[in-house]
């Protein structure tokens, strides 16, 4: 069964926790992979996870098709597409629960800085419940 954790973030500080839980997930050995809305987003959380801690090193990709990236174990995707196998979601954007459902764990945000987007968040909580996922709040 899939595992949903919500992250509350009281700021706009989603890119800093992608890649704590990237990090974190991948010292435990896991393939990850991390949702993002658009080539935008992707590029620049590709070139953070190089920059935003000095003393961390994420192994990770923006996977756009270019280059073979499917033996690194973190990926950035736009859409919905698994192509490493990967067992945890991040969801920098939030994916169908169709595609959610092929995951062990999938981590998304509820974001409380923001009264519109707290609400979205909410209802995806309740559609995630609905949906038969096992839901928490970190």
């Amino acid at each position: 069964m899939t595992r949903v954790e919500f992250v509350k973030l009281q700021r706009q500080e989603k890119a800093k926790h992608l890649c704590e839980l990237a990090e974190f997930f991948f010292s435990e050995g896991n393939k990850v992979l991390i949702t993002v809305s658009d080539e935008n987003q992707a590029v620049t959380l590709d070139g953070f996870m190089w920059t935003w801690r000095k003393t961390s090193f994420i192994p990770h990709a923006y996977d756009n098709g270019a280059v073979d990236c499917l033996s690194e174990p973190i990926l950035i995707e736009v859409g919905q597409r698994n192509p490493h196998g990967a067992e945890i979601l991040i969801m920098g954007h939030p994916c169908p629960l169709e595609f959610m459902g092929q995951f062990r764990l999938v981590v998304d945000f509820a974001e409380m800085y923001d009264p519109r987007l707290a609400e979205k968040s909410r209802q995806r909580y309740v559609r995630y419940k609905e949906f038969g996922f096992a839901v928490a709040m970190r």
